[in-house]
């Protein structure tokens, strides 16, 4: 008679369990099967559909002839030309260094939140969540306001009697509005694992005579690692395929990858080598989740 009442219950459980992989079945694998498909098509000047196409109607013989109508001439193309090769190096670079960047003015703001009051903390905390209150463009259009030649940085520099610098439109530009944007992703993991610490052990070493500085550096610093970990990755990994910040502060002679597939799709209508692109820049960042959760399961087998 207890089983009656048991029966919704372990279907919603399981309703529950299946809901995960339908959301990532509808909004992950099946884009990333359509983008895929994309990639083995002929290449044309044209909107979908690309061909080969599956019919249907022919049964299992349609689905062998449309496997064996696909070809990767497309990645074969990406292999020979050099402009895809630079904007990979590219955009690599400008991720790595931005991701340094956020790191180094990141840590310490964590750092400095974590040693607040509880009371500091919620209003630091709020102030770094804040700018994901307003749109990314918009964001990134303020900078525009402040790195022109007549913007208000200029204008700033003037008033105190130095020279103008000329910053948007280059490099530098691109750096600062990907430390800009990414910081809080590097910011909040720092410091939910600094604020979780256990302070005796920073006691400890002072008791036994190790400076404030070692003490960070044997202590706090390996301890932290696991979320200086997590920010690299959400930071590297969204500035590799970033568009908006070095379209609106780089100018046209900053490549990265994302502009180049933007220019594929939009500027020479070729879907095929905009998608082949596009799933090599996400096999290329697959490496570092794996890596990042071998290190996960590692520690987690460590701390048992």
């Amino acid at each position: 008679m207890s089983e009656g009442p048991l029966q919704p219950r372990k279907r919603g459980e399981r309703l529950a369990a299946i809901a995960p992989y339908l959301w990532l079945g509808l909004f992950f694998l099946f884009p990333f099967l359509l983008v895929l498909k994309l990639s083995v098509s002929d290449q044309a000047l044209a909107m979908p559909p690309y061909a080969p196409q599956i019919d249907w109607s022919a049964g299992l013989a349609g689905v062998k002839a449309f496997f064996s109508a696909l070809d990767f001439e497309t990645y074969a193309r990406l292999k020979n030309d050099d402009l895809y090769l630079v904007a990979y190096l590219s955009s690599l670079r400008f991720a790595a260094i931005g991701t340094a960047l956020c790191l180094l003015v990141g840590y310490p703001i964590a750092y400095g939140m974590a040693r607040c009051s509880p009371g500091a903390q919620k209003i630091l905390l709020m102030a770094v969540i804040l700018p994901f209150w307003t749109s990314f463009l918009i964001r990134v259009y303020a900078w525009i306001a402040i790195l022109k030649p007549e913007g208000l940085l200029n204008m700033g520099l003037e008033a105190i009697g130095l020279p103008a610098l000329s910053l948007l439109n280059t490099p530098v530009a691109v750096y600062i509005g990907l430390v800009y944007c990414y910081l809080p992703f590097m910011v909040l993991p720092i410091y939910a694992v600094l604020e979780k610490q256990d302070h005796s052990l920073l006691e400890a070493a002072a008791d036994l005579g190790s400076p404030p500085w070692k003490a960070f550096w044997q202590v706090t610093a390996p301890l932290s690692l696991p979320g200086v970990a997590a920010g690299a990755l959400l930071c590297f990994i969204p500035m590799v395929g970033e568009f908006v910040v070095p379209d609106l502060l780089g100018g046209a002679q900053t490549l990265m990858i994302g502009k180049t597939i933007w220019t594929e799709f939009f500027s020479n209508r070729d879907w095929p080598s905009a998608s082949a692109v596009a799933i090599v820049l996400l096999a290329t960042l697959v490496l570092p989740i794996v890596l990042y959760q071998r290190q996960q399961a590692r520690a987690l087998e460590e701390g048992r």
